[in-house]
């Protein structure tokens, strides 16, 4: 369980077809192998560890789900540690399941007050609602409009400094994760809804 509250921005020191080698400062700190850690907000398991890197397989399920492998050497990639009982929560309870992967359509407003439009497939438009909670490669966001299957987010300055949104350009594929309440509650009164 995450927050969506990014710790760090890494970068990507070697991408193969099944692993991802992620170079890290702060979120290295008390982690041990078979650890959970949110890369651009997708649950992975470290399974090598160094005193600067973070190593993880990737399944063929996380593959098809994920905009995980168009990353390359050099990519950044937002970073959070699984959440500990005593940890504040500044975001929302996110599982690191993606449900889909998004893109890039819009980028507007100015920089003190940015504007983000993502398109996303009908199966992860369904539970998204306005004001409701949205992950947006691992961030913890609020969705600002809805219109059809394209919602949008403000985005502080911050959140454009000290994340991946920051080197968004339009066309780019995001990993999206819908709020699991929202789910819970589609299910329990639509029961014949699809389940991804």
């Amino acid at each position: 369980m995450f927050t969506g509250i990014v710790e760090e921005v890494g970068s990507i020191v070697e991408a193969t077809i099944h692993r991802l080698v992620v170079g890290a400062t702060t979120t290295i700190d008390g982690v041990a192998i078979g650890d959970s850690i949110a890369v651009n907000g997708a649950c992975l398991t470290v399974v090598e560890l160094t005193n600067a890197t973070l190593a993880f397989d990737l399944s063929d399920e996380t593959l098809e789900r994920t905009a995980l492998s168009s990353l390359v050497a050099g990519s950044p990639v937002d970073l959070e540690r699984a959440l500990l009982p005593t940890s504040r929560m500044g975001g929302h309870f996110v599982q690191g399941h993606i449900d889909g992967v998004g893109k890039v359509v819009e980028l507007s407003g100015s920089p003190e007050a940015r504007v983000m439009s993502i398109e996303a497939s009908p199966e992860v438009e369904l539970y998204i609602v306005e004001k409701g909670f949205i992950t947006v490669d691992g961030i913890s966001l609020t969705v600002t409009g809805l219109v059809d299957l394209t919602f949008s987010i403000a985005v502080i300055p911050y959140t454009w400094e000290h994340t991946v949104l920051g080197s968004k350009q339009l066309g780019d594929g995001v990993n999206l994760e819908v709020d699991v309440l929202a789910k819970y509650v589609a299910k329990f009164l639509h029961p014949t809804l699809p389940q991804r």
